[in-house]
């Protein structure tokens, strides 16, 4: 995997994911987590990218990457983080309005892998 820019980040922000990456993750994992996250909360139908497809297989699901950004979140520098987080919420905003509390659901789990699809 290489390093690659997250989109409508600063240049910045962007070196300090890649400094996260090399140090702590896997060098390109965030713009990958964001995008497959993406992916599953505008529930869009596509073929997964030879990128993202190494992190990505049908038994695992997709729920990884949100935790992935939520380290990321967690480990950047605030004004990195806080760039990450603007793109990461308009996404959350986008799930919560697309789904709905799983009443059942573990109350350990994170809000997202508590979520059910309105069909």
């Amino acid at each position: 995997m290489r390093y690659r820019d997250v989109p409508g980040l600063s240049g910045a922000a962007n070196a300090a994911i890649r400094v996260l990456e090399r140090e702590r993750l896997t060098p390109g994992i965030v713009v990958v987590a964001l995008s497959v996250w993406s992916v599953c909360v505008y529930g869009t139908k596509r073929r997964w990218r030879p990128w993202e497809a190494e992190f990505t297989c049908s038994c695992c699901g997709v729920g990884w990457a949100r935790d992935k950004l939520q380290d990321a979140l967690v480990m950047l520098p605030p004004r990195a983080a806080g760039e990450l987080r603007v793109q990461v919420e308009r996404l959350d905003a986008v799930l919560v309005g697309r789904t709905y509390h799983e009443p059942v659901a573990e109350p350990g789990l994170a809000w997202w892998h508590r979520r059910c699809r309105r069909y």
